[in-house]
């Protein structure tokens, strides 16, 4: 099978992909024999990965500058969809041949992966595999922090930070989906105008407008008093900003650090405006509390399913071409997921 291996840590955006007969200063490599996963439980299911998606945590794992410290080789990889290719004798809720998508710690770049079957989310006939494999991540990510953690209502406001990203995006559906009135920031008019397309109440170009000034705006033309769940996966400058903006009791969200910076919350000013803070590294929910997490995954399943959701792929790329889909990661100029696809000939901008 397919296979992409990182060997060695450094940006995997910095050079083109190499193999095993044209090596690269890469450290990334396709491999084009890797071996197809064996069934390793009675539970195990094996599934054929349709697509796989680029989260910014892949980046920062080949980077070494992820939270988790990779032992090298690994195969990266989170999120994907499929189709179930073998079963173990004990499996009882997926047969050969169904539609999944899934979450796994490593292992999705890969045309093969292993799993225990309660791992596996099943997906309806005729889902778009490549749609499904860009929701797990990025809309359990914002489910559980938005549902679970901040118990997001029809009567708050929501300010999403690099919300025409990866989780950002998802966030401000999720956020309208909830009834809130949502505030986007992102960079450019291309962005601005998808933003309006998801149904953002008010969208600030951070090119050309001040965060500050222009939300503040938004909020007295609506006689709303300030911003009461901040979604931040930007971190850095941003943050500092977007904290003049929060009403008493409001809720911050920290999702990730985008900007490279992390930022400082001052514990005496979340004291006095009595602010909740909240650390959300959803992938660890796996581990502590299962169940939230597939909750997030299931609801938002059925969200799609139901159209209240909708998933937005900026870039399709094959294996090969992973450092193109990384550099358009690590460069934003992605507007919703970026995107590896197996059986794929040639890369697009959707």
């Amino acid at each position: 099978m397919e296979a992409l291996l990182c060997k060695k840590l450094g940006d995997p955006a910095s050079a083109s992909v190499g193999n095993e007969s044209e090596p690269s200063s890469s450290p990334i490599e396709v491999i084009r024999n890797y071996p197809i996963p064996q069934l390793n439980s009675p539970t195990a299911v094996r599934v054929k990965v349709k697509a796989t998606s680029l989260n910014y945590a892949n980046y920062l794992q080949i980077l070494g500058k992820y939270q988790e410290k990779l032992p090298l080789p690994f195969i990266p990889g989170s999120d994907y969809a499929g189709t179930v290719d073998a079963v173990g004798p004990a499996v009882t809720k997926f047969k050969v041949g169904d539609h999944v998508c899934a979450f796994a710690a490593l292992g999705s770049f890969a045309s093969f992966i292993v799993q225990d079957q309660s791992l596996l989310f099943g997906l309806p006939k005729g889902c778009d595999l490549v749609a499904a494999a860009a929701l797990p991540v990025a809309f359990g990510t914002s489910h559980v922090a938005l549902v679970h953690r901040a118990s997001l209502s029809s009567s708050q406001v929501l300010l999403v930070l690099g919300a025409a990203g990866g989780v950002g995006f998802s966030a401000v559906q999720i956020g309208k989906v909830c009834g809130a009135v949502v505030i986007a920031a992102a960079r450019g008019a291309e962005k601005v105008q998808f933003l309006k397309s998801l149904g953002a109440d008010h969208v600030v170009d951070l090119t050309n407008q001040n965060l500050t000034a222009s939300v503040k705006g938004f909020l007295k033309s609506r006689k709303l008093k300030g911003v009461d769940v901040l979604y931040d996966p930007v971190g850095g400058k941003l943050t500092k900003e977007s904290m003049k903006l929060l009403n008493w009791g409001a809720q911050i969200l920290v999702i990730g650090f985008a900007s490279g910076e992390i930022p400082v919350i001052p514990a005496n000013i979340t004291l006095v405006k009595n602010w909740t803070v909240h650390g959300l590294y959803w992938g660890s929910y796996s581990i502590h509390r299962p169940a939230v997490l597939e909750d997030s995954i299931q609801e938002s399943i059925s969200w799609m399913e139901k159209g209240l959701i909708t998933i937005h792929i900026s870039h399709t790329y094959s294996i090969s071409e992973a450092n193109l889909a990384f550099s358009a990661l690590r460069d934003r100029k992605a507007i919703g997921k970026v995107m590896i696809v197996f059986d794929d000939m040639g890369r697009s901008k959707l």
